[in-house]
């Protein structure tokens, strides 16, 4: 079969549309360099998630925790099957596969928690569920991924390296651990400190971009089949999140927060683990797929968040009440806006009535 149209000239392997070209000690050194600064960062990200959590509320949402059960169920049991299905469906590499599925099992992020509040969520709940999900990330990624890659590892198509996974993982928890220490020791520093992770987080992803596009060039011949897989994949957690936490009877603002938490992935988490976990080699196969996922998950929520507040000025010129089940209205005092103020701006208002909800 003739790649040349495809392939570089000094490729040494060709399969179709995907090529590896001979790794040069740059790229070497650069991937290190990308690897340690990549777990820096995305350890600040955790760190600063981490000074976000209000332990009392925390413990509060574990102590009536049908709403974190609920958002379990989707981002541990809706995400990682609907990966699978996607996958199979598209009949991509298993290797992109597995892929598919560490996105899926990944856990929400602070993304997530600004975007519950421009949607009117319950912040608490938000918070909440960030955090358990990052926690139990540490034991159920790999347990999903025991579960679901079954096909292939037993074919020998692929390996699963589980163990640098896990190290991943619970590298990533000690920082969330520390973070919620500072922010009951000294919630003001956490302010300053959240708003560090977020630019943190921005930077993140940019880097992730540029250099990777540096070190694995032929990843950027994307195939067709992962860029609709990255466009169907979030849609798909906003709305099953959306309709479970509706079946299970919680109030349209926690329906909104639900659905929020189980698309919106942590997608800098999910690029970390691929670069500490894979070979260059299968990189060049599956590196861009967790930042198709970051962008479409974006201009998802972006295109939900500008119909909810379509929506919400419709009733307002109408002079009607929203839909919202006043019993159970969250506070307006919301711990979130009390202690957690770092995604609010300096002067002490908010951007949107908290008493009109849908």
């Amino acid at each position: 079969m003739n790649n040349s149209t495809v392939c570089l000239a000094n490729a040494t392997v060709c399969d179709g549309a995907s090529c590896v070209v001979p790794e040069s000690d740059f790229n070497t050194t650069l991937s290190v360099v990308l690897s340690t600064v990549l777990t820096i960062l995305l350890s600040l990200v955790m760190f600063s998630m981490g000074c976000n959590v209000e332990i009392k509320k925390f413990l509060g949402h574990i102590k009536q925790p049908w709403g974190i059960c609920v958002g379990f169920l989707c981002q541990f049991g809706i995400m990682p099957l609907t990966g699978f299905i996607l996958s199979v469906t598209f009949d991509i590499l298993p290797i992109q596969a597995v892929v598919v599925l560490i996105m899926g099992c990944c856990p929400g992020g602070t993304t997530s928690n600004i975007l519950a509040y421009w949607a009117d969520g319950d912040m608490d709940l938000s918070i909440s569920m960030t955090t358990c999900s990052t926690l139990l990330a540490l034991g159920m990624m790999p347990l999903c991924l025991l579960i679901y890659t079954k096909m292939w590892v037993d074919s020998g198509i692929i390996l699963i390296p589980y163990d640098k996974i896990g190290i991943s993982l619970v590298t990533l928890v000690v920082p969330v651990s520390i973070g919620m220490f500072v922010n009951h020791r000294w919630p003001q520093k956490a302010k300053i400190i959240l708003k560090v992770g977020s630019i943190a987080g921005a930077l993140l992803i940019v880097l992730i971009a540029v250099v990777g596009g540096v070190l694995y060039q032929s990843a950027w011949i994307i195939e067709p089949k992962l860029w609709v897989i990255g466009t169907i994949f979030p849609l798909a957690g906003y709305s099953l999140g959306f309709f479970l936490a509706r079946i299970a009877g919680q109030s349209w603002h926690r329906c909104r927060t639900v659905a929020l938490e189980t698309g919106m992935q942590n997608t800098q988490l999910c690029s970390t683990i691929v670069q500490l976990s894979f070979t260059p080699e299968e990189l060049n196969l599956v590196f861009t797929f967790p930042l198709i996922y970051s962008i479409f998950q974006i201009i998802m929520a972006a295109i939900l968040l500008a119909l909810y507040v379509a929506y919400k000025k419709c009733y307002r010129k109408n002079n009607k009440e929203l839909p919202e089940d006043k019993g159970s209205e969250p506070d307006p005092e919301a711990s979130f806006q009390k202690a957690n103020e770092g995604f609010q701006p300096d002067e002490k208002h908010t951007p949107v009535d908290k008493k009109e909800k849908f």
